[in-house]
């Protein structure tokens, strides 16, 4: 029997029903500050390579990506409600991940946040795991 096919094993008072308050819009809430802190430590990477060597890094290409990749992680941080947000936000790790090619320090920025997100998600399959097991304290008031 595959693991799909195996029943859910419920926690000890059943199912529950749907939760009264729900989990994930608190969830949501963490992913959206946790995108928007990350746009912040991006602009601020602006400072840097404007700063770093006299500016050597001060080009047209690098001011512009660091700007349209923070721009795009602050547009982000307030569209979490919806189901391609999750996407988006692994998506943006990857442009933010390029910044290598900028400056270092973005790219040591973007290694950081990523384990930050790796570990959001996490908990977020944990979240969806225990709904459906009914294991959530909601589930049973």
């Amino acid at each position: 029997m595959s693991k799909s096919e195996q029943p859910i094993e419920y926690g000890p008072l059943g199912p529950g029903h749907a939760p009264a308050k729900d989990p994930m819009k608190g969830l949501r809430g963490v992913m959206a500050g946790t995108m928007m802190m990350e746009s912040i430590s991006f602009y601020l990477v602006l400072t840097v390579i404007l700063r770093v060597d006299g500016g050597a890094y001060w080009t047209t290409f690098n001011w512009v990506y660091v700007t349209a990749v923070a721009t795009a992680m602050l547009l982000l941080s307030f569209m979490q409600r919806f189901s391609w947000a999750v996407k988006a936000n692994i998506g943006i790790q990857v442009f933010a991940l390029l910044g290598f090619f900028v400056h270092v320090s973005m790219g040591i920025m973007a290694i950081i946040f990523i384990a930050v997100w790796w570990y959001l998600f996490y908990l977020r399959k944990n979240l969806i795991e225990r709904m459906k097991r009914g294991l959530l304290t909601t589930q049973h008031m």
